[in-house]
């Protein structure tokens, strides 16, 4: 059996590059791999992008929507705590491995790029000493599947200082054009008849990520007679395995439920407030399109949620409650007054401008393709 020879070899011949990327699972994985995907083929409109996915993940219906290949491999999701799956690790990671090689292979992989996640593990090791790796980390506390990746990659991307891992390079997290070029006021109009939303009302968004979260979803929609009777307008994604019935209150701004947001561009140039979880992504976008936010840290993991979510509320631009104690009332005593207080979120949209991540998607683009030789 031949060696494979080297991705950054081969595209240095004068192949188009061929880039691998592995985000998947959640948005916050596979969004920022579509925005580096996007800045690639703008950089270089010849290159291919191959995203990696597992059946279950959202990117079944992310990637294909934006128009990039999807190549399934066996997941290898890592139990926080013992566990019986444990012990059947070795032989799923070996598995995961050695079909994301082929699948390397097939493709003929000039870089393999990961954002971290049991998508990303299998790639990091599929690609050891074949395909060169580049590494990108949202968090300041990075999971253990780019700890793992940083050891043998060629550079290593991070989204804030301090960052602990080797080689670290502060880029920030890439994002979409349709977010970092938003204009949120010209399209506020359009935005707020799309979702069905009063036009002039103070406007909250309400969202808990992808899949929505519970207790954000309890809290806010417990308020709904405390929102209506302040005049505030409510745009609510619930996430699309629950349901969310809210009470309706006649001549009263429209509280609208979504399962989803498709258009999360749209959703941020119709709100003037967002309450949402404090996912690295999430305060990256709403930091960008200088929308004041109060974060709710997801209170599970390492504390990156918190972690996230302090360098805007430090800077002006957003609050935090703790999960715990976000109830109909927090929401009515703390909510509602920053909502109706326009000056207060002129100061905190302003605060907000300038800490969002601009050109991290062609700065890492640029990392990703000299890696790849290309």
């Amino acid at each position: 059996m031949s060696n494979p020879v080297k991705g950054a070899e081969r595209s240095a011949a004068g192949r188009a590059p061929v880039v691998v990327v592995a985000g998947g699972g959640t948005a916050g994985h596979i969004e920022p791999a579509l925005a580096l995907a996007d800045a690639v083929k703008r950089l270089r409109p010849d290159a291919t992008v191959v995203a990696l996915g597992t059946e279950r993940g959202l990117e079944n219906k992310l990637v294909p929507a934006r128009g990039y290949e999807l190549e399934l491999i066996p997941p290898v999701p890592l139990p926080r705590k013992p566990t019986p799956e444990l012990i059947r690790l070795p032989l799923k990671v070996r598995d995961s491995v050695r079909r994301t090689r082929e699948v390397l292979d097939r493709v003929g992989a000039d870089v393999v790029v990961g954002f971290g996640g049991y998508v990303a593990l299998p790639a990091y090791l599929a690609a050891r000493g074949r395909v060169p790796i580049v590494v990108h980390e949202a968090n300041q506390s990075p999971g253990l599947a780019n700890k793992v990746g940083a050891r043998f990659a060629r550079r290593v991307a991070v989204a804030v200082p301090g960052t602990p891992l080797p080689k670290a390079e502060v880029v920030g997290i890439p994002l979409r054009r349709s977010i970092t070029s938003l204009d949120r006021p010209a399209l506020r109009a359009e935005a707020r008849k799309h979702f069905g939303l009063d036009p002039d009302a103070p406007t909250l968004l309400v969202f808990g990520g992808s899949q929505g979260a519970q207790s954000i979803n309890a809290a806010v929609s417990g308020a709904a007679k405390d929102l209506a009777d302040a005049g505030i307008g409510v745009l609510h994604a619930h996430g699309p395995k629950n349901t969310l019935v809210v009470q309706e209150f006649p001549g009263k701004p429209a509280y609208v439920p979504v399962p989803y947001l498709e258009r999360m561009d749209l959703a941020y140039a119709a709100a003037d407030v967002a309450v949402c979880r404090s996912g690295a992504m999430t305060v990256a976008e709403v930091t960008s399109v200088g929308l004041p936010a109060v974060f709710v840290p997801l209170p599970i993991g390492n504390g990156e949620q918190a972690t996230n979510a302090r360098p805007a509320v430090d800077a002006g631009a957003a609050l935090m409650v703790a999960d715990a104690d976000l109830t109909p009332a927090k929401v009515a005593d703390l909510v509602v007054p920053l909502v109706t207080d326009a000056d207060r979120v002129a100061k905190m949209g302003a605060a907000a401008v300038g800490m969002g991540h601009g050109e991290a998607d062609e700065t890492l683009a640029r990392i990703v393709l000299e890696a790849a030789g290309a």
